[in-house]
């Protein structure tokens, strides 16, 4: 293939849409490299909670960005950005097409449109002692010290969103200033978005068959052995499915209300991705997510378009 433009390719989608089995179809025609713009992929050790990438796929297709920190490390957006720039630098430099598989919202429309985060590194210790005050005060109290040294901030986030006041009061401890407001630089290469289209009830019903499948394939047994290692405080633990059978592995509910819950709290992330993924962002070209065909003939497209 002749030498690529800097033009990556955003394929956006919730969680079930089939974004990975589609980047290993497009793997077979087109040389590409995946970005995963996913929050909970980035873990080591939480391959089956987070329906990351298997052995197979990943060898069909190189990935960026899946299990690259322990399940205790604190982990912000900005580094994600840091490495996610420095992937696709490193993909263009080999001619190679970087995919950009969207999960998380925030990370790839902060990615796509340049915008600029406070380079703060997280502090654990810092982090773990507001924590504590969170547990035993209540969060309403760290969100009434944010509102004191940056009312901004504490306007715009909700006192129950902890992670967020938290990561505020961090930025506010470590800079001595409050949160600047985010701005826009243009990011060093062009882009194209598609979106995977499913009916509501039919994504309902793919990601219900894809958390029995994590029940059937060993999330019970992942979860027991992160609790062995890291404890039961560390905030990836309280994520969808973790939560849920981390109270099964308690006693505090049974299995299949365990596997109900992860079914509705999945539903209810599917609704969140959808403020993200909006059906009428003019950016985002959408395609029915069953219709191979048309996804590689939208990609062939993009492709041909952007080729020297």
């Amino acid at each position: 293939m002749n030498n690529i433009n800097r033009h990556l390719i955003a394929l956006f989608g919730a969680t079930a849409s089939g974004k990975t089995s589609i980047a290993v179809e497009i793997a077979k025609h087109y040389p590409i490299e995946v970005i995963s713009a996913d929050s909970r992929q980035i873990r080591k050790k939480m391959s089956i909670g987070t329906a990351a990438p298997t052995i197979d796929e990943m060898s069909a297709v190189k990935h960026h960005l899946i299990a690259i920190v322990e399940p205790n490390d604190p982990w912000t957006i900005e580094e994600w950005l840091r490495r996610a720039t420095i992937a696709a630098d490193d993909i263009f430099n080999r001619n190679h097409i970087p995919l950009l598989l969207a999960g998380t919202g925030q990370y790839a429309w902060t990615f796509l449109k340049g915008l600029q985060i406070p380079l703060v590194p997280p502090n654990k210790e810092f982090r773990l002692d507001l924590e504590e005050i969170a547990k035993l005060e209540g969060a309403n109290v760290l969100h009434k010290k944010l509102s004191e040294i940056d009312k901004a901030s504490a306007d715009r986030i909700d006192y129950r969103n902890t992670r967020r006041v938290i990561r505020a009061l961090e930025i506010n401890h470590f800079t001595g200033n409050p949160v600047q407001p985010i701005t826009m630089a243009p990011p060093n290469f062009s882009w194209d978005i598609l979106g995977l289209h499913w009916d509501r009830s039919n994504l309902y019903s793919r990601s219900d068959r894809r958390v029995e499948f994590m029940y059937e394939i060993g999330l019970i047994e992942e979860t027991k052995k992160l609790i062995e290692e890291y404890g039961t405080e560390f905030e990836a633990l309280k994520s969808i499915g973790y939560s849920q059978t981390k109270d099964y592995i308690e006693g505090l509910i049974s299995k299949a209300e365990a596997i109900e819950l992860t079914q509705l709290d999945t539903h209810r992330l599917i609704r969140m991705q959808d403020t993200w993924f909006r059906k009428d962002d003019a950016a985002i070209k959408w395609i029915e997510a069953d219709n191979l065909k048309s996804i590689l003939s939208a990609i062939e497209h993009i492709v041909e378009k952007h080729v020297r």
